[in-house]
């Protein structure tokens, strides 16, 4: 651009030439994913009438039930719930868990302790009010080995308890380490299917849709659950998360989210339906252009000499780009002027402070169309060690490329002009 310094511009025609291969890579990505979504519209024979929402109870919505006979054909499952009832992807992740877990069985996570929203969901962290542990819920957890899953320890902890639900978190959430591509996953459920074969295989798929070209329910998970306000909703989506699986599992959620003898027959979809059909659409499009737009920060903030997670040309299954700083006010700074390069709310200055869910303060940039939604364009972390910033998303590539250009240009070329 026009205002960048020429050394910058210099340094991004080599960031352009080094990715472009990652890119190409995207791209198959999309063009398999968007025919998966395409022929599954086509197979259910979506209607414009299906588009309409219903009010009240929302009774006999032929829309509502026809996009989840989409999503299980996609994700390759017996049954799914898809519903603007659940408010996040935590209380999406929640309900499944919480319908199929009863007092004194035991909750496993296989992938290291969970993130920060879901320690509380569990009852190890926060006031435990309304947490499974209050319901009489065992947890345990596998800590991770060097970022890794310690397979030993795994065997030995799966042998001894056989967990009822056996939990894989795909992405990072507030952690360092890698996240868990499919051909990882893949030797996960396999283990837990030898060790512990009686085990529900549950995944946490936030920010994991349509990054790959195959889903975890493909090689025997037994449920799965996500927001729309993350890759599902393609950006359109306001509200809601899906749930896929197995059918006793899916209709436990249902009896959990609504009450018992309700289910899945009642809750109104309103004006969502339009949303959902074609966020879910246009998603694997909108999920390849943030992933692009992950890669080109990753590449263009490593010539800077900053920390990064994953590299630009390491393989990916989210949408989360990690900058470590292990500096608070580089890390605020940081936030702080990619709120600065959002198309809603620019003016306003994050600042650190505490948050529903989450132990530590958090900074959060978050200048998004619809609060929250982290497939747009955004940025957050919690302030402690190692002082790291989660960015994520992005509904154009083109928006991420000019954002992160101009947070560099004012962290690194600002003071040369």
């Amino acid at each position: 651009m026009n205002n960048w310094p020429e050394k910058l511009q210099e340094i991004v025609k080599e960031v352009d030439q080094q990715i472009a291969p990652q890119l190409a890579k995207i791209d198959d990505n999309v063009l398999y994913n968007q025919n998966k979504v395409l022929e599954a519209f086509k197979d259910q024979q979506v209607s414009e009438s299906d588009l309409l929402g219903t009010y009240g109870y929302g009774s006999d919505d032929s829309g509502r039930e026809k996009l989840e006979r989409i999503y299980a054909e996609i994700f390759h499952t017996e049954d799914a719930l898809v519903r603007s009832q659940f408010v996040s992807g935590t209380h999406t992740l929640a309900a499944a868990l919480a319908g199929n877990l009863f007092p004194s069985e035991e909750l496993t996570y296989l992938t290291g302790m969970p993130y920060d929203t879901m320690q509380q969901v569990i009852g190890i962290a926060g006031d435990k009010r309304g947490s499974l542990l209050s319901y009489g819920v065992k947890f345990s957890y596998v800590p991770l080995k060097d970022g890794d899953i310690d397979y030993d320890a795994a065997r030995n902890l799966l042998t001894e308890h056989q967990p009822k639900v056996v939990a894989i978190q795909r992405s990072r959430g507030y952690d360092p380490r890698q996240s868990f591509t499919i051909a990882k996953i893949r030797p996960m459920i396999a283990m837990i299917k030898e060790v512990s074969p009686k085990s529900i295989i549950f995944i946490d798929n936030c920010y994991g849709e349509f990054s790959e070209k195959h889903e975890a329910t493909e090689y025997g998970a037994d449920i799965m659950a996500g927001s729309l306000i993350k890759n599902a909703g393609g950006g359109i989506a306001k509200v809601g998360g899906y749930v896929v699986g197995k059918h006793e599992l899916i209709e436990n959620t249902a009896a959990r989210l609504t009450a018992a003898g309700i289910g899945r027959t009642e809750g109104a979809s309103l004006n969502n339906n339009m949303d959902y059909y074609e966020g879910l659409f246009i998603s694997p499009n909108v999920t390849g252009s943030a992933i692009k737009g992950m890669i080109y920060s990753s590449a263009l903030l490593e010539k800077m000499g900053v920390e990064v997670s994953p590299h630009w040309n390491e393989e990916r299954t989210d949408l989360i780009q990690t900058v470590i700083f292990h500096d608070k006010d580089k890390m605020i700074k940081f936030a702080r002027l990619l709120q600065a390069n959002s198309p809603v709310n620019s003016f306003v200055e994050p600042v650190p402070s505490h948050d529903s869910g989450y132990e530590d303060k958090v900074v959060m940039a978050d200048g998004t169309f619809v609060e929250g939604s982290t497939v747009e364009f955004s940025g957050d972390g919690p302030i402690r060690p190692p002082y790291a910033i989660y960015m994520q998303g992005g509904l154009t590539f083109a928006h991420v490329k000019i954002a992160i250009t101009n947070v560099v240009n004012e962290m690194f070329f600002k003071d040369k002009n």
